[in-house]
């Protein structure tokens, strides 16, 4: 099995990677909404991880990494698969057909929380700082200024939806621990292992299911579904697994914070989706939050020996 290990992250890069991941996941909430409007959820998902797995096959030959065949590493995948798309993708994809993109994302955006929780009570393989402690009150702080009273008035109408989002969301905190597991591995081998054996799961429910043959989804749902595909999906993964290996499991989830600015106004974008008055305010918190949870500490200077 071909070993792969970073070395001592570059802050500024690693930090740069955090938001080119929220920027990708962050419209990907967009994406979905406009995807299941004409394809159904579990076709849309299964679509999704055939894609984005051919894809990042491509791109694993094209820079000859392999792709390990082993019992235990691809049982490792599916359960991976189980975790970070098959279960909270599909519910999410279902849940927007009910709620709208922006507040999926606000109610997703609650990852860091679980999975800090859980690796206090559970794993302990990362410390917890007054830092942490700090960015999970900021960018929650960021999160109701961006949310506001009123974007939870419709709260009983959608309310197994939004419960369904928040399931998907403890989804993501174990994916995060469990992802971990594979440091040993190109960043590349995890993400497109994880797709093709989401996709194994998937399609035969949609094609029981569904019956994706007799469909007839829109361009816009179609072209939606590519972009989810390749750049939410696919591009997003890659940079996923390097972040849990650079950050930590903690450390990446903090995304999921700034995530909640970039997918409300992305929303707002191509949906046409209302921002409040505080969001710029709210924003400012989530960045605070996300450099609190990511920024690691200095190391104090090493004494001179006389």
């Amino acid at each position: 099995m071909e070993r792969h290990a970073f070395r001592t992250p570059n802050v500024v890069l690693e930090l740069a990677l955090v938001v080119v991941l929220a920027t990708l996941w962050g419209a990907s909430y967009s994406f979905i909404k406009i995807g299941v409007e004409t394809i159904p959820p579990i076709t849309l998902i299964a679509a999704r991880t055939s894609i984005a797995g051919l894809v990042l096959l491509g791109a694993m030959r094209s820079r000859r990494v392999k792709l390990p065949w082993d019992a235990e590493t691809w049982r490792r995948f599916a359960f991976q698969a189980f975790l970070n798309s098959v279960i909270p993708w599909t519910l999410i994809a279902w849940s927007e057909r009910f709620v709208d993109a922006g507040l999926a994302t606000i109610l997703n955006s609650a990852s860091p929380i679980f999975t800090f929780l859980l690796t206090t009570a559970v794993t302990r393989h990362e410390a917890t700082t007054p830092r942490k402690l700090f960015g999970i009150a900021a960018g929650m702080a960021g999160i109701c200024l961006i949310v506001g009273v009123q974007a939870f008035q419709d709260v009983g109408r959608a309310l197994l939806a939004e419960l369904a989002i928040v399931a998907a969301t403890v989804c993501y905190a174990c994916a995060a621990i469990f992802g971990r597991n594979f440091g040993n591995l190109d960043p590349l081998a995890p993400a497109a292992g994880s797709l093709i054996a989401g996709a194994m799961i998937l399609l035969p429910f949609s094609l029981v299911t569904e019956q994706p043959w007799s469909l007839s989804p829109s361009t816009s749902s179609l072209l939606a579904l590519l972009a989810l595909a390749v750049f939410s999906t696919a591009l997003a993964f890659v940079i996923y697994f390097r972040l849990i290996q650079t950050l930590g499991s903690v450390g990446t989830t903090a995304q999921a914070y700034l995530r909640v600015p970039v997918g409300v106004a992305i929303g707002a974008l191509l949906l046409g989706e209302k921002l409040t008055a505080t969001a710029w305010i709210g924003l400012a918190c989530v960045v605070l939050g996300v450099g609190a949870m990511t920024i690691p500490p200095r190391k104090p200077a090493t004494p001179i020996a006389a």
